[in-house]
């Protein structure tokens, strides 16, 4: 085992990468707010340094072109190449940011015509009457849409206090409601995995706001009273918002505005086949219906006699969010996906990925806890609790065993109301012999754990960090790793 040094242990003083030829223009005063108080403290190196170095870090990471990504809600499908290309285009990759800030729409008429086009087919797709495309990120996107729920009341002179989410909920939505100002209402899931619609009444008043869900939601599971839920929510004077980050499962087959839902952020990483993960890149457009269209952020996109220009928001816009549009490569990426697959496409693309999540599901269902034994829609939530109770074995022990075949891990521990949960979302861009293979796997998994527990604590064998201290590992840099 050798030490990975950082970039910043391996820099040498004196060490260049590039020479720069003497300046030969005047120098000119910096401002003395605009002076750094120290230097910079950046490594020093030679290119081909720099090169090797991040060269070997990349063939230590996991990406999807590589193996199976099973994360649960989070959708790691492939991404077509074709959409690679597109986005690299030079007449897009050579357009300069300030061109939106300047509000310069001469110049980018062709980009202005895709955000054009993108909202468009997004309103088609999601039954919403209008998008915009300035948030930077889903988690953005969200509060967006309770800033514009908060504005729609304000503006009714309607005071609101409460917000309701599920417990099965991703930990933005409390969080989001929270940093707007509302008081979270959580409403605990019934034995089917859904929102407990007889709790749920009792708790909707019209000191409600606003009900989040996700639909389907992060058990994989589609609640079967959402119209109700709707319906009794507007009854309230509550507004509706959609998570979209389970769009994948339903794309193509319902949409969120035909089912009751007022407005709702979209992740086109995870619907779309663009780029997740590390991070980002993120997008997060937001759609609303007609009630909310008054509400919408300054920056957005209109035709005017044959020609794109920038616009303002709604009528009572609640201001602009961002000085540009949201990441704009994934906008490309998302709107060639839609344009290949086209309407049929995104449906069987929908009906593909819970068929591959149901087969796993029943593949699997004899080998593991099922918190909630039923039909799944595009993915499917096991726990290791037994496992766990008899053989010491936990879902995180699984999580690493599957490192050392390839596998990425699947999520686990979460939705946080499940124990020993373990979370597989296999897409519908994996075909039927890797699935077998994985299950298969997880299969092995589970007959080592009654076989020889101790085993586990061993893997992954094969690679270079194999049990980190967590705590540790996040406060220390230092990485061992076997070549």
């Amino acid at each position: 085992m050798s030490k990975v040094l950082t970039i910043f242990e391996k820099s040498q003083e004196g060490r260049k990468g590039i020479l720069l030829p003497k300046l030969d223009v005047p120098k000119s005063e910096i401002k003395k707010e605009f002076k750094r108080e120290k230097k910079a403290e950046l490594p020093q190196l030679s290119e081909f340094d720099v090169v090797r170095h991040f060269t070997n870090l990349s063939t230590k990471n996991f990406a999807i072109d590589k193996n199976f990504y099973p994360l649960g809600s989070c959708t790691m499908k492939y991404n077509p190449k074709i959409a690679e290309k597109v986005a690299n285009l030079e007449g897009f990759t050579n357009i300069h940011p300030h061109l939106v800030t300047n509000m310069m729409s001469e110049e980018v008429q062709g980009a202005l015509e895709v955000i054009d086009m993108l909202e468009q087919k997004l309103c088609k797709i999601t039954g919403m009457s209008a998008f915009t495309t300035t948030p930077q990120a889903g988690a953005h996107g969200e509060m967006l849409g309770i800033m514009m729920i908060h504005k729609y009341h304000e503006s009714k002179g309607d005071k609101r206090k409460y917000v309701i989410v599920p417990d099965s909920s991703h930990g933005t939505n409390p969080a989001t409601a929270a940093m707007v100002g509302y008081e979270v209402i959580t409403i605990k899931s019934d034995e089917n995995g859904a929102m407990d619609f007889e709790s749920f009444k009792e708790k909707i008043s019209d000191e409600v706001a606003a009900v989040m869900l996700t639909v389907p939601n992060t058990l994989g599971i589609y609640n079967k009273k959402i119209k109700e839920i709707c319906t009794l929510a507007h009854e309230n004077g509550a507004m509706m918002y959609y998570d979209g980050a389970n769009m994948n499962a339903i794309m193509g087959v319902a949409r969120p505005g035909d089912i009751g839902f007022d407005v709702m952020h979209i992740n086109l990483h995870k619907t779309f086949a663009t780029p997740h993960g590390g991070g980002g890149p993120g997008s997060g457009p937001v759609g609303v219906n007609e009630k909310l269209k008054p509400f919408l952020p300054d920056l957005g996109v209109k035709k005017v006699k044959g020609k794109y220009e920038f616009s303002n928001g709604g009528t009572n816009t609640i201001g602009k969010i961002s000085p540009f549009f949201g990441n704009y490569a994934i906008s490309l990426r998302a709107i060639v996906y839609m344009t290949i697959l086209g309407g049929n496409g995104m449906k069987n693309a929908s009906s593909k990925a819970v068929l591959n999540a149901n087969y796993i599901r029943v593949r699997l269902k004899d080998y593991f806890d099922m918190p909630y034994d039923t039909l799944c829609m595009h993915e499917c939530v096991f726990s290791a609790k037994t496992l766990a109770k008899e053989y010491k074995v936990t879902a995180m022990d699984i999580a690493k065993y599957l490192l050392d075949f390839g596998f990425h891990s699947p999520t686990v521990y979460f939705p946080l109301i499940v124990k020993e949960a373990i979370m597989i979302e296999p897409t519908e861009t994996e075909n039927k012999q890797t699935i077998d293979k994985f299950c298969d796997t997880m299969i092995e998994a589970v007959k080592l754990a009654r076989k020889d527990a101790a085993a586990f604590k061993e893997y992954p064998k094969t690679l270079g960090v194999c049990r980190p201290d967590d705590t540790r590992a996040i406060k220390e840099l230092d990485i061992c790793c076997s070549y």
